[in-house]
This record gives structure tokens, sequence and C-alpha cells, in this order.
């Protein structure tokens, strides 16, 4: 693509402020409510981590793959408290451990993590961040299965699914980066 001020196969940034609105109609339980609590926190700290890697990665791919997160896990976490809020349910979750005993527990990456990945610098910070989020998003995995299997909503499990499928990719994705 070619233009004033653009260097020639150099791919144009598109920058769009559209938003689909999905609603979550119907019945819910509680396993539907944990988990989009649970996934807004669980995005919140995903959503810290790629923002470092978005300033802190050396290799494009991998900053084009942590602003890709970021784009897509910024509107699923509006997406999901939209949803609890028409619920009328919080939007937070219990960060207890106990509270969460029943369905394993909620998957965090510790602060004791990030604050070590805010201090790498250049290939070992890729490396940590890798390694670091490989093992989130397959919590987010794990989480969208207890919902696919325990939920009721079907646009929660619904996305659920779609969860599942792109943290899959990704995983698949950062392994190979890892590897490269």
């Amino acid at each position: 693509m070619g233009g004033c001020g653009t260097a020639p196969d150099t791919p144009a940034q598109v920058t769009t402020n559209a938003k689909a609105v999905v609603q979550a109609d119907g019945k819910f339980n509680d396993t539907d409510v944990m988990y989009l609590q649970m996934m807004v926190a669980h995005h919140e700290q995903g959503l810290e981590m790629v923002r470092l890697a978005e300033k802190s990665a050396q290799r494009e791919e991998i900053k084009n793959l942590a602003h890709a997160v970021d784009a897509t896990q910024s509107d699923e976490v509006e997406l999901m408290k939209s949803w609890l809020t028409g619920w009328k349910k919080p939007v937070t979750v219990d960060h207890a451990p106990s509270a969460h005993a029943d369905h394993g527990g909620l998957p965090a990456t510790g602060k004791e993590e990030i604050a070590a990945l805010k201090k790498a610098k250049g290939t070992a910070f890729e490396t940590a961040f890798l390694n670091l989020f490989v093992a989130h998003q397959h919590n987010a995995v794990e989480m969208a299965q207890l919902e696919k299997t325990d939920g009721a909503n079907a646009e929660t499990k619904a996305f659920a699914d779609r969860v599942r499928e792109s943290r899959t990719d990704q995983i698949k994705q950062m392994l190979t980066l890892l590897n490269t």
C-alpha cells in the first residue's frame, strides 16, 4: 500500500469504534454469573500483561499479538460487564480463595509473577511474557469448559465456546513464538 507518508508494503492500521451489542437474555444460573465475574477479573489481569508486552516486547509478532488480545479482551470485558449488570449481578468477583473452592479456585496469575514480568527486559521479557501468558490463557480455556458444562445461559455458553477456541489458537501461536 503506497501513499503519502506510508512506506510500500507497510500494512495500514485502521482503528474503529464499532461495538457489537449482544444480549444474554433468557435464563441464567450461578455458574453463568460466576464464570462471567471470574472472566472479568481474569481478562483485566490479562490486559495488564498484554499492555506490558505492547510496550516492552521487541519482536513485532509479539507486539501484534498483544495488541490484538488487548482489543479483543477489552471488548469482551465490556460485554461481560453489560450482561452481569443486565442480570443485576456484581461485575466483580470475590477474590477470597475459599469463595471458589468448589470449582477449583479462582485461576489467576500471581502478583509476584506480574512484578517479575515488569522487571524483565529484552528477550528475557518476551520469554517470560509468552510462558506466563500461555498459562494464563490455558486457565481461560479451563474456565470456559466449566461454563460449557454447567452454565444455563445460551449466549454465555456460546461466549465460553468462542473463548475456548480463540485462547487455544493464541496458545498455539505463542508456543510457536517461543520456539522461534
